[in-house]
């Protein structure tokens, strides 16, 4: 049955490129703004520097391997399926981190993590359609 599935043509992946790309440089330009504003965002938020930092490194890598994923020749369906389940388990640990004690997060910064979940929520879900809609 596999080789079946492998020979037949895939519809177009250029949704799911799309999204792909969009969330690269909305990671990429975010990891930039957690590194660059570190400090800053430090008291408002009540996220300590030493998990702001970490953060934006990571997300900078992140928004690399998306953007390396979405310009593939061939859309890799193991790496697509991947941004999908890491998205869905960060959202989910965005709200965890919001809602329990483990960093002393301020209401802003509570506000600021649930808006971020809500926002890798929507790509995860746009990347399944995308996934979907190429015939995956």
């Amino acid at each position: 049955m596999s080789t079946f599935l492998a020979t037949q043509p895939r519809l177009s992946t250029d949704f799911l490129r799309t999204v792909l790309r969009v969330d690269g440089w909305s990671t990429g330009a975010f990891g930039v703004v957690m590194l660059a504003g570190a400090v800053a965002l430090r008291d408002p938020l009540g996220l300590p520097t030493a998990w702001s930092i970490p953060f934006g490194v990571a997300m900078l890598g992140g928004a690399l391997a998306l953007l390396l994923i979405a310009g593939a020749p061939e859309m890799p369906f193991r790496h697509a399926c991947a941004v999908v389940a890491v998205n869905a388990l960060s959202a989910v640990a965005m709200v965890v981190l919001a809602f329990t004690e483990v960093v002393g997060l301020t209401g802003l910064g509570i506000a600021f993590l649930c808006i971020g979940a809500a926002v890798v929520a929507v790509f995860a879900a746009l990347e399944f359609i995308g996934l979907r809609r190429a015939g995956y």
